[in-house]
């Protein structure tokens, strides 16, 4: 039977990044201080070939109409089995995919995914729309659960131009599938950008991004990728819903923001119009040091209660620092930045540094002046932004996911959860978060672990916490045993953050990881059943992600509100 495979660049099926590239020399020295440093006793041992995995015969055969946009090829269903989450990797170095898509589509139009659907429809199979497969929440994972006669992952991969550019209303129009290198080329010729650089920007899809609601490069004002929708097209299994292109509507509720967050679970978004930006050629940067957290939470909440809007104002507690190689482990860093296309910004620097003088900080003034120097291009500026401190941080920033290539089969947990909260509960929320998951850090692994913390956005009524932890899973190596211990802290996590009054996630979506113990505790009930209903009215069969936002209780045993470990489903 032919196939169709995709057309990108290779990725390392079990890892991050490209197959072809990894650790640099200085990372990898890195990395090997880390596991020292946290015990860790394994040396890793040979990374998985495709060849190891035992994949089970596709369950469903599929009509010659289809068969030009279909894979089953190892490599294909293996990097559309999992995401990028800590338990997707450790399953990987397990060589255990126990439900991998039956079958993988490359649609090339919207007609194909019409026809899949209505394969799904008639044949009653589960759809589950693929962007770029970085999640890190189970949000593409396809173990759904239910009696579904086959598991079909639908990358959207060639749905990747740009299809119009309005440099009038400084907007485009975007097809689903694009990644963000992919749309930024595009968008340079017309020196325009949408400036949304999300950590996984490299691998990571438009179309994902407003699926999950995906936050970005700015940390106020445009924080998530709903503030750059205009509108949506969505190919649901009941038909195509495309919402007015507008620059703002008061007519009832939003359809786009029903759309926006749905997780792949009402439809595939095809296409859309953004908001877009000109390329900035300004820019002006401080990296200022704080005694400790609360002090620069305080100077962090007067800049962004002052309508400042930096571009960059992320706190990193001390230990936060010391791993991102820019700080000593004793203070806190705020590294802070403005950009603009249109004006320079020694005033907004100046008023933000004297807000956080208020506070105790401290900056080198040498460091800001050249930080404001004259670019001559908009190219220029992205080269001029990454020198310095800040500059080091954001470079570590997008390197850093793929440190766990090397970490995680040394027998070591290192994992993420973020929240957000509001400025009058921080202090407390930051100190019960640290105390509650330190706690069950330090019984899981026997040892003292690393937590640490840092602020990805801020609003003028509080901050989006980030944080971070290390610990020892396994001396030998048991993958097993990691998984079980990540399963636990992570509904610590989950109950830690939402029971302080935070959000299960502020913007790495919701999937089949944060329901137990977050998503369906912080949602209304009967928001929750008025969204089932929606999706019902969207599709009757149920195809589309079964197991995420909701049950799908038409449908036999559900996916939903269980936390994967080993790939088996637990009741919660």
């Amino acid at each position: 039977m032919a196939v169709t495979q995709g057309h990108r660049r290779e990725l390392c099926f079990w890892g991050w990044g490209y197959a072809d590239a990894g650790l640099n020399e200085s990372e990898q020295s890195l990395v090997r201080k880390m596991a020292r440093q946290l015990g860790a006793g394994v040396t890793p041992g040979d990374a998985p070939q495709l060849q190891e995995f035992d994949l089970r015969a596709p369950r469903v055969d599929v009509p010659d109409a289809l068969v030009s946009i279909l894979s089953c090829t190892p490599y294909d269903r293996i990097t559309h089995g999992y995401g990028k989450s800590f338990a997707d990797l450790v399953r990987m170095q397990q060589r255990s995919m126990p439900h991998p898509p039956d079958w993988v589509a490359f649609p090339r139009t919207e007609e194909d995914i019409e026809a899949l659907m209505e394969f799904a429809a008639a044949s009653g199979a589960a759809l589950i729309p693929f962007g770029g497969g970085t999640s890190v929440c189970g949000g593409v994972e396809p173990d759904v659960g239910g009696d579904y006669s086959a598991v079909i992952s639908v990358d959207l991969q060639y749905l990747n131009r740009v299809v119009e550019v309005d440099k009038t209303s400084r907007a485009a129009l975007i097809e689903g599938g694009a990644l963000g290198p992919e749309l930024e080329a595009a968008l340079k010729s017309h020196d325009l950008t949408l400036r949304h650089f999300p950590q996984s920007f490299e691998f990571s899809t438009l179309g994902g991004w407003i699926a999950t609601r995906a936050g970005g490069h700015f940390a106020s004002n445009y924080t998530h990728i709903d503030d750059f929708v205009e509108s949506v097209r969505m190919l649901t299994p009941r038909g195509a819903i495309e919402s007015r292109r507008l620059p703002g509507s008061g007519a009832g509720p939003s359809p786009d923001r029903m759309m926006i967050g749905s997780e792949g679970t009402l439809g595939f978004i095809t296409r859309a119009w953004v908001r877009l930006q000109d390329r900035p050629c300004f820019r002006a940067s401080a990296s200022v040091t704080f005694a400790g957290m609360p002090a620069a939470g305080a100077a962090v909440r007067a800049i962004s209660q002052a309508g400042l809007f930096p571009s960059n104002c992320r706190v990193l507690d001390p230990l936060e620092a010391m791993m991102n190689g820019v700080g000593d482990g004793r203070n806190a860093l705020l590294v802070l930045a403005f950009e603009s296309a249109d004006h320079s910004l020694q005033a907004w620097m100046k008023r933000a540094l004297e807000l956080v003088a208020d506070h105790g900080g401290t900056w080198d003034q040498a460091s800001v002046d050249r930080s404001m120097a004259p670019v001559a291009t908009a190219a220029e500026g992205e080269g001029e932004h990454r020198k310095g401190a800040a500059g080091d941080w954001r470079n570590q920033f997008l390197r850093a996911p793929y440190y766990r290539n090397y970490l995680t089969p040394a027998g070591l947990i290192l994992d993420t959860f973020e929240t957000a909260i509001t400025w009058d509960r921080f202090e407390a929320f930051y100190a019960g978060v640290r105390e509650r998951v330190g706690k069950v850090l330090r019984e899981v692994s026997g040892s003292e672990p690393m937590l640490s913390c840092r602020f990805t956005h801020v609003y003028p009524d509080g901050p989006a916490p980030y944080f971070t932890f290390y610990c020892m899973g396994s001396k030998t190596g048991d993958m097993g045993s990691m998984l079980s211990r990540w399963r636990t802290i992570k509904l610590a996590a989950n109950e830690a953050v939402t029971s302080l009054g935070g959000t299960v996630t502020h913007h790495h979506a919701v999937g089949r990881d944060h329901r137990p113990m977050g998503y369906d505790q912080q949602v209304p009930p009967l928001f929750r059943e008025a969204f089932a209903g929606a999706r019902q009215a969207l599709d009757p069969t149920g195809m589309m992600n079964p197991g995420v936002l909701i049950d799908t209780p038409h449908r036999g045993a559900s996916a939903g509100g269980v936390l994967r470990d080993s790939g088996q489903h637990h009741p919660s």
